[in-house]
Parts: structure tokens; C-alpha cells; sequence
């Protein structure tokens, strides 16, 4: 079955950074883009960023733009997500997922999600 698995979050200081990893398994991981989301306490999912089945195209939120960076490694089923400089308003859980089609920055359009991990983000 298709399982999607983050690990890396943590606590970091503001302006630290982070490194969110994300390692699919139960399908041909390289034919599908796959985006990262985060929930916060209170508040809606958001879309974070999002990269496509090749690593040649990447999506991200306006709220992340030039901080954080998606990537790649389809020998190792693995995305990562790099993210820099962070604020405490990143504090959230961040989740993987799989597009299946449709809008990037629509969690609608994500058939299979993974449990989350937790950043927060201390001022």
C-alpha cells in the first residue's frame, strides 16, 4: 500500500533551520509531483511547496517563497524540505503528499498523506 513518512521536524530558534524529509513507498515513486502542506494550531492546511515527478518544476506558497527549497532523490523514494530563516509563524505540523492531479496548491487534489511531523519555531 502507498505510505508517506516525514521525519525532521524538531524545535529550532528563530532563524534557524530545518531539514523535512519525506520517503514514499507502495508505488513507482518518480511518476508522481508530491507537495508538502503545514497545519497550524486553529488553523486551515496550507500549502508549502510542491515538486513534479521529474524535480525539473517546483510550486511554492507565498509565505515560504525564498526561504524554503523542495527537493528530490528518486533513487532514494525521498523529498526533502529545506527550510531556512525561519519565524515562529512556521510553527505547524508539516505533512507530505501525493498529487494525484488537478490544482498543486489544493489539498483536495492529494490522494495519500503521511502523518506529519511537528516544527516549532521559538522566538
Amino acid at each position: 500500500q502507498v505510505q508517506l513518512v516525514e521525519s525532521g521536524g524538531g524545535l529550532v530558534q528563530d532563524g534557524g533551520s530545518l531539514r523535512l524529509s519525506c520517503v514514499a513507498s507502495g508505488y513507482t515513486f518518480s511518476d508522481k509531483l508530491i507537495g508538502w502542506f503545514r497545519q497550524a494550531p486553529g488553523k486551515e492546511r496550507e500549502f508549502v511547496a510542491g515538486i513534479n515527478s521529474g524535480g525539473g518544476r517546483e510550486y511554492y506558497g507565498d509565505s515560504v517563497k525564498g526561504r524554503f527549497t523542495i527537493s528530490r532523490d528518486n533513487a532514494k523514494n525521498t523529498i526533502y524540505l529545506q527550510m531556512n530563516s525561519l519565524k515562529p509563524e512556521d510553527t505547524a505540523v508539516y505533512y507530505c503528499a501525493r498529487f494525484r492531479g488537478g490544482r498543486v496548491n489544493y489539498e483536495q487534489d492529494y490522494d495519500y498523506w503521511g502523518q506529519g511531523t511537528q516544527v516549532t519555531v521559538s522566538s
